[in-house]
């Protein structure tokens, strides 16, 4: 299963996200559907902050495990927010398609230094 972490401040604002896991949708030796489509979206987002809305981020990865950790350095701008909203937005329609057995998004309050 995936899971995924959006991670806003106690006033809401994004402070980042966190994948973790493979999704197990597909047989064992296909091509798994809702992992690349986790990845594209959550790859496209990444990009998106840095390149288009400018923002200083960090990210880290690990191919192996699933593992894909985005952090927002600064507050984001107002781009920033729309591609995190879209991103959201996205995964939650796959979680809703799929089943959370395959894929979760959750929510979680970080300290804003977070």
């Amino acid at each position: 299963m995936t899971t995924i972490v959006i991670e806003k401040s106690h006033e809401g604002v994004y402070k980042g996200f966190t994948c973790m896991g493979h999704a197990g949708f597909a047989k064992k030796g296909k091509p798994d559907i809702l992992c690349s489509a986790v990845s594209a979206l959550s790859i496209h987002t990444i990009n998106g902050l840095e390149k288009v809305a400018g923002q200083d981020i960090s990210v880290s990865t690990d191919e192996s495990t699933g593992f894909m950790r985005c952090i927002i350095n600064d507050k984001p701008s107002s781009e920033a927010v729309a591609l995190m909203d879209a991103f959201v937005n996205s995964v939650k329609d796959l979680s809703d398609e799929y089943s959370e057995k395959f894929l979760q998004v959750k929510i979680q309050e970080v300290n804003d230094n977070a």
